[in-house]
């Protein structure tokens, strides 16, 4: 086993690299060890998929966000937790890039998003980017795969190739049967399925959830949460949620709490 503390993240992983390089010559005994070492370094510097760095946020005199540093790897759900007031949403918006940091810096795979301004932080964010919100904000006039084909006609891609990947989304969230539902036709359970389906239209690099299940019974709550999970084992999809769910912050890879 390879393992590395990233911050307050330990990371473990299953590692083959003493068998590839039995073999080389200059891989023997303690630089064998030493070369699988850096090798396994540079492979978590990798998964690094979102870092935020000394992240400051004011309103007015109110001082919301005080240097918060945080970084979320490939395939991770990590939960946000804290009382209200706490500066979560505030932070998973500026990592979202739905705001500005005062102060600090957000890079999403080597791209810096706080440099990025006007259409070319639209394109990245609806390229790289989704989001899910405690309200589904479903556009009322249009059905479910109208919905989740809006992300899709924002962009530059063929417009038969983002209605295919919605059926497809849709189906794999059990929702064949409402293709053509307005959203007054659906329960909310369905409503948010399709919310997820929509931030999932581009395959983003990370999804945003800010109380996803927030305007949910216990039971729909609980479907999403298994989706969330299923979804990660299927497209290795990134979560970054903000809850007051105590369920859900259990199950996640990691639960961070922010306070003061």
């Amino acid at each position: 086993m390879c393992q590395f503390k990233t911050r307050a993240l330990q990371i473990s992983r299953k590692c083959s690299f003493n068998s590839q390089f039995t073999k080389c010559s200059l891989c023997k005994g303690k630089n064998r060890s030493l070369l699988t070492h850096f090798v396994c370094r540079y492979l978590v510097e990798q998964m690094k998929m979102l870092q935020a760095k000394n992240i400051h946020k004011n309103y007015g005199t109110v001082q919301v966000l005080r240097g918060v540093d945080i970084e979320i790897q490939k395939g991770e759900i990590v939960s946000i937790v804290g009382p209200s007031g706490s500066g979560k949403s505030t932070l998973l918006h500026i990592m979202g890039t739905l705001d500005k940091p005062d102060k600090g810096e957000v890079s999403l795979h080597q791209t810096t998003l706080t440099k990025l301004e006007g259409k070319a932080l639209a394109a990245f964010r609806n390229k790289h980017i989704g989001f899910i919100f405690q309200f589904h904000h479903l556009l009322p006039e249009f059905s479910a795969i109208e919905n989740v084909c809006i992300p899709g006609r924002m962009s530059s891609k063929n417009k038969t190739e983002v209605k295919r990947r919605a059926e497809e989304l849709l189906v794999i969230l059990c929702l064949k049967y409402l293709l053509q539902n307005k959203p007054n036709q659906m329960s909310g359970g369905e409503q948010q399925r399709v919310a997820v389906a929509r931030a999932l239209i581009h395959s983003p690099d990370i999804v945003f959830a800010d109380e996803p299940t927030g305007n949910l019974d216990t039971a729909n709550a609980r479907e999403l949460h298994q989706l969330f999970f299923d979804l990660r084992n299927q497209f290795s999809q990134t979560f970054l949620i903000v809850t007051h769910n105590e369920e859900l912050a259990q199950l996640s890879d990691r639960r961070l709490t922010m306070y003061d």
